[in-house]
């Protein structure tokens, strides 16, 4: 049982660690605010649907994906030309 468990943990990290790679790709972020933010968002949706992750984590990174898309925005706004 404890193997299981440690299996099950070590998946759960590896697809969160993947997540928070997409979420760090600031280039991609940037490039494409939008579609960055909806396939971070259908990847967390992805995680917890296959039940790798509970409903407080898909909150957590679904509050994640806004917070980048805002960041997204506000940078790119503040570097238009003629700002």
């Amino acid at each position: 049982m404890i193997e299981k468990n440690t299996e099950t943990m070590v998946n759960r990290d590896a697809a969160v660690a993947r997540w928070i790679a997409m979420l760090k790709d600031e280039a991609s972020l940037l490039e494409h605010p939008g579609a960055h933010h909806k396939l971070l968002l259908s990847e967390a949706h992805a995680l917890h649907r296959a039940q790798i992750i509970n409903r407080d984590d898909l909150s957590d990174l679904l509050e994640q994906a806004d917070g980048a898309l805002a960041y997204a925005v506000e940078t790119l706004f503040d570097h238009q030309p003629g700002k």
